[in-house]
């Protein structure tokens, strides 16, 4: 018995002794580093990262120029012509010209009719055009910055909540562990009392009543740590599916798990990634607003085609050919489309704003609440711990009692399931206290995701 006590003795000094350690939950944040690089959820926020960089990189092409390869081909038959009376013209000055010379020297001439859709002709060329003066692509270039910039935000927001599931689940399968070990450690007490019922039984100081309540908590008991081996499955497969691992694969529980840093008196939300999505989303309306009003801007750009064309399969110094010009876009009047543009513009803005200031609240509450729930959690385990001592001086009392014959056995079961219980809350209110911790370090994004 003594050596029973001595272990939970050990155990309850271990991790009370990780309350005033200073070093850090290194297994815990290898395994958060291994879930940045694995999570499938963390992959999918990079692929948007990348595509919002690529994204950027397209608007800023859009001020180089542009070189396209255009090419035509016409034949046709029928349709529309012009006719062009070239015998009606020359005819008569030919035959006088013919009479005069007294030859037929000057020969008479058809009338031609040309067909206006060109027959057997090509038109090949590449164009190159450049951007001179477009206000749309400037903003455009503006907006796809800040849209990276929110991106990037968002990325590390699911970071922080990925380290808070991680955390809660790595705390949550070290209770359920702590339970496996703790009906364990009941069962081998219960395994004592029925040895030493049946040895009472055998000196007759004692009938089979005692000896069959104690083999009927023995059931109850393994019960109990059937229920506490599946959940501290439960747990493990959670853990393990954040990780991207076998949902079975081994956890290992640090020995510094209990090492919690003090809390800043001071509510500070300065460091959430979501007010900084707040601002890039704000700043992107707000370009967007000032993009609606560039209407009355001209656009302006140069183009030069290099190009050849002629009839049938011609290419020769007569069909090549050289263009260059310059484009003017003015929009002076479209019924008042660019002012409506403007006050919708402007209404996103100001929602926007709206959004952000009732999200600034929301989460000065979340870090205000974290942060009493994280105190109300210390007094819990503080409370825990004595309820633990007396039950343990409680047990030991009642068991000197009732081997000397002066107490009932459900008295010493009494004690024995106060003692069980008291040990399952110290390892309740540990886990609540890690995860109340967890809770103020995401409200207030302290966690170094960047290591």
């Amino acid at each position: 018995m003594s050596t029973i006590i001595t272990k939970e003795a050990m155990l309850t000094g271990l991790l009370l002794a990780g309350f005033n350690a200073s070093a850090q939950n290194t297994v815990l944040d290898q395994y958060i580093q291994q879930a940045f690089s694995n999570n499938k959820g963390l992959k999918d926020q990079h692929f948007q990262m990348e595509k919002a960089l690529y994204a950027l990189q397209e608007a800023k092409s859009l001020f180089g120029p542009n070189v396209t390869f255009l090419g035509s081909y016409t034949k046709t038959a029928g349709g529309r012509t012009i006719d062009f009376p070239v015998g009606d013209m020359l005819n008569p000055v030919y035959n006088s010209l013919n009479q005069l010379t007294s030859s037929h020297q000057f020969k008479e001439l058809d009338n031609v009719s040309f067909l206006l859709n060109p027959n057997n002709f090509y038109d090949a060329k590449f164009r190159t055009s450049l951007p001179l003066i477009n206000a749309e692509i400037y903003y455009n270039q503006q907006i796809k910055k800040e849209q990276l910039t929110r991106q990037q935000a968002s990325l590390n927001v699911y970071k922080r909540e990925l380290v808070h599931d991680i955390k809660t689940a790595y705390y949550q399968y070290y209770q359920t562990s702590q339970a496996v070990a703790i009906y364990n450690n009941a069962l081998v007490l219960i395994n004592e009392n029925i040895r030493i019922n049946e040895s009472m039984v055998r000196n007759g100081v004692r009938n089979n009543t005692a000896l069959y309540r104690a083999q009927t908590e023995k059931q109850k008991n393994d019960a109990e740590i059937n229920k506490a081996v599946n959940a501290r499955k439960n747990a493990k497969a959670y853990f393990n599916f954040l990780l991207n691992r076998s949902l079975d694969e081994n956890v290992t529980l640090d020995s510094n798990l209990l090492v919690i840093p003090g809390v800043a008196s001071v509510a500070d939300i300065s460091g959430r990634e979501e007010l900084l999505e707040y601002k890039s989303a704000t700043n992107v309306y707000r370009l967007n607003d000032k993009l609606q009003r560039t209407y009355i801007i001209p656009k302006l750009s140069t183009f030069i085609d290099l190009g050849s064309q002629a009839m049938g399969a011609r290419f020769d110094h007569t069909s090549r050919y050289y263009l260059f010009g310059i484009n003017l876009e003015w929009n002076l009047f479209s019924s008042h489309k660019s002012k409506y543009r403007i006050k919708q513009a402007g209404m996103d803005l100001q929602s926007i704003n709206t959004q952000a200031e009732n999200t600034e609240d929301a989460l000065r509450l979340q870090l205000y609440q974290a942060v009493n729930d994280y105190r109300t959690a210390l007094l819990n385990f503080t409370t825990a711990q004595n309820q633990l001592s007396y039950a343990e001086r409680y047990y030991r009392d009642q068991l000197k009692v009732y081997k000397e014959g002066q107490l009932l056995y459900i008295e010493l079961v009494d004690a024995q399931n106060q003692l069980t219980q008291a040990q399952l809350q110290i390892s309740v209110t540990q886990a609540a206290v890690q995860t109340a911790y967890a809770n103020v370090e995401r409200a207030q994004a302290s966690y170094n995701i960047d290591k």
